[in-house]
């Protein structure tokens, strides 16, 4: 197995898909955990959302993850990151409803 050394994506589209995810982490731990502060729980899975991202293979041309062909997720952080999107899909168009547009536009865009 060789070790391959990824270079890490930082343009514009994986920023947004960074500060997206990040308000949707931010939410949920407010809603769910009751701080004002992320919780040390959700911070590790902000950190780890935000280095999936900068290493995702498809780079400035990814789609959504959900409509992903290859899940780089391990098991445990895929299982949580559903249950923060799919606790928060609604309060976003609530809280931060330009995020959601364009979240539902980049979906719309790749489906077909």
């Amino acid at each position: 197995m060789t070790n391959q050394i990824r270079q890490r994506n930082n343009g514009p589209n994986i920023q947004k898909e960074k500060d997206t995810v990040s308000r949707m982490i931010k939410l949920y731990c407010r809603k769910k955990h009751r701080g004002k502060e992320l919780c040390q729980d959700c911070m590790e899975l902000k950190n780890y959302a935000n280095k999936r991202l900068a290493l995702c293979q498809f780079g400035e041309g990814k789609g959504a993850c959900s409509n992903c062909s290859v899940h780089c997720y391990k098991p445990e952080y895929r299982t949580r990151i559903k249950a923060v999107m799919r606790y928060t899909g609604p309060w976003m168009l609530v809280y931060h409803p330009l995020y959601s547009v364009k979240h539902l536009i980049s979906n719309h865009r790749i489906g077909k």
